[in-house]
């Protein structure tokens, strides 16, 4: 077997993508993403109190209206399709 097949019959071996290099630097990512993460959490700051009443009460509103909208939305669909329905009913 030549060098060339010899090299082709390991790489053919590998998963694609992945090399030993790659492999050995792997605990040193790992270590690198690690600080990252605990860097940008030492940002992170925690809502107080009136904001989290103020959010949630943004949300709640927000929902009822579009729960108001959907309703009114859904019943002029739903007249439609009864409509035609029923105009095919007596015309059909």
């Amino acid at each position: 077997m030549g060098v060339e097949t010899k090299k082709m019959a390991n790489q053919s071996q590998r998963p694609a993508g992945i090399s030993a290099s790659r492999i050995k630097s792997w605990p040193e990512r790992v270590r690198t993403f690690y600080n990252d993460v605990r860097t940008e959490m030492r940002k992170v700051t925690a809502p107080s109190w009136k904001e989290v009443q103020a959010t949630t009460a943004v949300v709640v509103i927000t929902v009822f209206i579009f729960a108001v909208y959907f309703a009114i939305i859904d019943n002029l669909i739903a007249s439609g399709v009864k409509f035609l329905f029923d105009y095919f009913k007596t015309h059909g």
